[in-house]
């Protein structure tokens, strides 16, 4: 009963503040000269943090490697558990392009929202539609502003990591920008993957940004190898977190031990 009242609730706050929302971000769109819509960005953010709090039940952490200059660009990657993590991860105080499916920019309210804000919309099932991500991301790069990707490319339905695509990773690699590994763990028992149902969370929310990762001494042939780096990075973080071994967190490791019995 807990969780159907808490599930109307958190929802008829968050449909709220969206549509209070749309007007906020067209003005700041509208006066936003920056040619990354930095600022216009930084308030569709603002709304995620906001998401965040109108659930009473949820205890949420965020620490770690915070950038010192926020202009300063940076590839962002991170695991992804659930609806609920962009607005959590949201809470880090600096702006990044996100890349999210298509189908969100075709929402009746969230689309606006992303689009005015300058997100990047990719279709997974479009072959050329990585092409034009990876070339938005360059861009908005050279504008001095951060990228965020979940290179899993979906949320993960067993809690564990699976495979990293190497997009992002070579994007960073042929525009020399650093790789900043972000964890997040919590999520998935917040808001389930294919739930609307928002659980009240006994556990915390834990999101934390790793040390960034110089990509200036690696080739593009080198992809593989920092992809392989930042995974076991935030593998290794969420382990830490629950008190497993980092094997438990990884999803390919048990596809190495089949592989090789």
């Amino acid at each position: 009963m807990r969780s159907v009242l808490v599930t109307i609730w958190v929802w008829t706050a968050i449909v709220t503040l969206m549509i209070a929302w749309l007007p906020i971000m067209a003005f700041m769109r509208l006066i936003d000269r920056d040619p990354a819509r930095y600022r216009t960005g930084l308030m569709l953010r603002r709304l995620g943090r906001a998401m965040t709090y109108v659930n009473p039940f949820w205890d949420v952490e965020v620490d770690g490697a915070f950038p010192s200059n926020p202009r300063n660009p940076y590839v962002c990657v991170s695991n992804h558990l659930s609806q609920a993590d962009p607005p959590i991860i949201a809470r880090v105080p600096w702006e990044m392009k996100w890349v999210a499916k298509v189908e969100l920019f075709s929402l009746p309210i969230a689309g606006p929202l992303l689009r005015m804000s300058g997100d990047i919309a990719v279709d997974r099932r479009d072959r050329d539609s990585r092409g034009n991500v990876l070339a938005q991301a360059k861009t908005y790069l050279k504008q001095k502003c951060s990228v965020m990707f979940f290179p899993e490319g979906t949320r993960s339905r067993d809690g564990r990591v699976h495979k990293f695509a190497d997009g992002a990773f070579r994007l960073a690699i042929k525009n020399d920008v650093p790789v900043l590994p972000i964890a997040i763990d919590g999520t998935q028992e917040a808001l389930p993957k294919h739930s609307v149902w928002f659980q009240p969370n006994p556990e915390k929310i834990r999101v934390r940004v790793l040390p960034p990762v110089d990509t200036s001494d690696y080739a593009p042939e080198d992809t593989r190898e920092l992809q392989r780096l930042v995974r076991a990075r935030i593998i290794h973080q969420v382990a830490e977190w629950r008190g497993v071994d980092p094997s438990e967190v990884d999803a390919l490791a048990e596809k190495a031990e089949t592989a090789n019995p």
